[in-house]
Formats: structure tokens, C-alpha cells, sequence
């Protein structure tokens, strides 16, 4: 059980009861709500001032708060997640939402794995009416063919192309002197052991199989091949592909300009990828949906925004990225989550 679960537990079902109405009356409206309003909707009979000593409660447990004197009550971001982990009643999409996904995704089969995730960052935000987001490693697909072209005394061109006939080209250091045997030497070893792998389970493999061919490769081609893959299997932040789609729907229902400034920092911390690889690092971890609220991820501490995201694998059921949407905190979480969780499901398909 959860550390909110167990907070859930503790609270009698009137308290659920309001807390689940102030919730969701703020993802409706973005509004306080009352007593006297509470009173007219609750599934039990309660008068404002029993509704007020409730509150009374909650807010002293850090779930709601008041954001002005005689105001009504606005949730936490404590009390949005214990929402979320405890008392949301998560949807499920119709069978005509689920055949939208499915024919939207089936007739990318064919098309580029950028394209793809183009797409379906799209499609998810124009569903969700948030900004859809797609991260993942630059080479997901797998490897076809790669080259290498002498171009300066110390430096050679590496070509590598993928299955979906995407072509990288990046610079490489070589030793002084390298004959040009070396070059075609490499690419013919690589050519022999990485076709149809990624460049991860290429660098692994490659790895493996030098530990064992050290005599069939003499010292400097093995420097080539090495140098050649570490261009492409390093863990820095361009190594990371970052896809934002339907940022615009980050600007509606903004009320001061201190919103505008927040999203505005958002804007920025996408714009630089920062703190990005934590996202992939936490969805690995988990089989589903994550969700992060607010403060929860110091990438959007400062815009207060949501993030819902689930992981896509490859054919080998291993995480490549992630995809989601970003929104206000009062986004539709029940309508959201399921959405996310199936869209990610056929990207996995199409990945296998």
C-alpha cells in the first residue's frame, strides 16, 4: 500500500466525499468551490457548516487550501496526488476512441520511426488538448550499413543508416597514418555482426565480439570500430530525441501573467532538454503510466504543470522512450491516463 493509500484509508467517506468534489470541481472549473456548492452536490446529506468543519480538517492535513480569505477551497499538490493514487476512477476508452488509435497508428507501419513518433505526439495532444511529448533515444531503429570516409589525416566521415533509411553522419578522431585498409576493414567487420541490431545491442555485441577476434583485427581498425560506435551509444543529452507537439494548448485558460511566465520557463526547460534523461529514467522503471505532479519533477517544479507518461518498447520488450502529455495540473487525469497507456501500447506494436 501506498504512502497515499494509506492516507485514503484514514479518512472517513465524508471527507472523501469533499475532497473528491473539491478535486474535481477544480479540474472543471480551475475555481474554489464552497460549502453552500458542496452541499448541492454531495452523494450524502451534509449542511455547509458540517462541510466547513470537514474542510477545516483537510486543510489542516494539507489537502486543500484557500487561496484568498473567505475563499472556497483549491486542492494541494498533496491532495491532487492523493486523488490520483487513491480515489480516481480511471475511464476507459470507447471501442470508437480505440479504433481511431489503432487505424491512426496501423497506416504508419511504413513510414520513418521519426515520423511515427511525430505523429503520435500529434495525435495525443490534439486528443488530450495538452501538449503532447515524445522522448526517446535517437536510434531506436535498427542498423542496416555503415561506412567510414577518410576526409582528413586524423579524422574520417562515419555513414550509418537504419532499417527505416535514416542516415546519420558523424565525425570521428583517427590515429595518424591510418591506411584506408583500416577503414574498409571496419566496415566490413561491422557490417558482418550489426546489421539488424540498435546501436546499443550493436556496442554490446561489438564489445564481445573484439574480447574474442583480437588476432583476426589489428590494434588500430579495433580503435576505428570502437570509435565509430561510441559516436552514436554515448549518454549525452543529444543523444536524446525530443519531440513537443501542441505546445499552444499550454497557453489557454492562462488568468495573470505570472501563469505566462511559468509556462514561458517550461517553454525553456523543454527548449534545452534539461533534466530529461530522469523522464526516461523513471518510466523505465515502471510496467505503465507515471504520473508527475507539479514539484514532483524538478524539470516542471517551476511551471506547475503535469506530466503523464508511459513507456514504449521494442521488439525485445525493451524501454526506447516515453510518450505523454504536459498540462496544467488540473488536467483530466481519468480521461488522460487510459489514453496515454494505449497510445504507447501501439507505438510498441509498431515497434516489433
Amino acid at each position: 500500500m501506498s504512502e497515499y493509500q494509506s492516507a485514503i484509508s484514514k479518512l472517513n467517506d465524508r471527507s472523501r466525499a469533499i475532497l473528491r468534489e473539491i478535486v474535481d470541481s477544480y479540474i472543471a472549473t480551475g475555481e474554489p468551490v464552497g460549502s453552500r456548492n458542496l452541499a448541492r452536490v454531495l452523494p450524502m446529506a451534509l449542511s455547509p457548516a458540517s462541510i466547513r468543519n470537514v474542510m477545516s480538517d483537510l486543510e489542516y492535513a494539507g489537502l486543500i487550501y484557500a487561496p484568498h480569505t473567505s475563499a472556497g477551497r483549491l486542492p494541494t499538490q498533496s491532495g491532487l496526488r492523493l486523488f490520483v493514487d487513491g480515489l480516481l476512477e480511471v475511464g476507459n476508452l470507447s471501442a470508437e476512441e480505440r479504433g481511431k488509435l489503432e487505424a491512426q497508428i496501423a497506416v504508419r507501419r511504413s513510414k520513418p520511426l521519426d515520423q511515427v513518433l511525430t505523429e503520435a505526439g500529434e495525435m495525443i495532444s490534439g486528443l488530450s488538448h495538452c501538449a503532447g511529448v515524445v522522448l526517446t533515444e535517437k536510434q531506436v531503429a535498427r542498423l542496416k550499413h555503415v561506412e567510414f570516409v577518410m576526409i582528413e589525416p586524423t579524422r574520417a566521415l562515419v555513414v550509418l543508416v537504419d532499417e527505416d533509411r535514416n542516415v546519420e553522419n558523424r565525425l570521428i578522431d583517427v590515429p595518424a597514418g591510418l591506411p584506408p585498409s583500416a577503414l574498409i576493414e571496419a566496415a566490413n567487420y561491422l557490417n558482418a555482426h550489426i546489421r539488424g541490431l540498435t546501436i546499443a545491442e550493436a556496442r554490446s555485441s561489438i564489445d564481445a565480439e573484439l574480447a574474442k577476434s583480437r588476432a583476426e583485427l589489428d590494434q588500430l581498425t579495433q580503435k576505428v570500430i570502437k570509435a565509430g560506435l561510441a559516436e552514436w551509444s554515448g549518454v549525452h543529452d543529444d543523444r536524446k530525441s525530443l519531440i513537443v507537439r501542441g505546445q499552444a494548448n499550454l497557453l489557454k485558460d492562462l488568468t495573470a501573467i505570472e501563469d505566462l511566465e511559468r509556462i514561458r520557463q517550461l517553454f525553456d526547460d523543454l527548449e534545452t532538454k534539461r533534466d530529461l534523461s530522469q523522464i526516461l529514467g523513471l518510466a523505465d522503471q515502471a510496467d505503465g503510466v507515471r504520473i508527475f505532479i507539479g514539484s514532483e519533477n524538478k524539470l516542471f517544479s517551476l511551471s506547475g504543470s503535469s506530466l503523464i507518461v508511459a513507456p514504449f518498447r521494442d521488439g525485445e520488450r525493451k524501454v526506447v522512450g516515453v510518450l505523454g502529455v504536459i498540462g496544467p495540473t488540473r488536467l483530466n487525469y481519468a480521461r488522460i491516463i487510459p489514453m496515454v497507456d494505449y497510445t504507447a501500447r501501439l507505438v510498441s506494436r509498431v515497434l516489433t
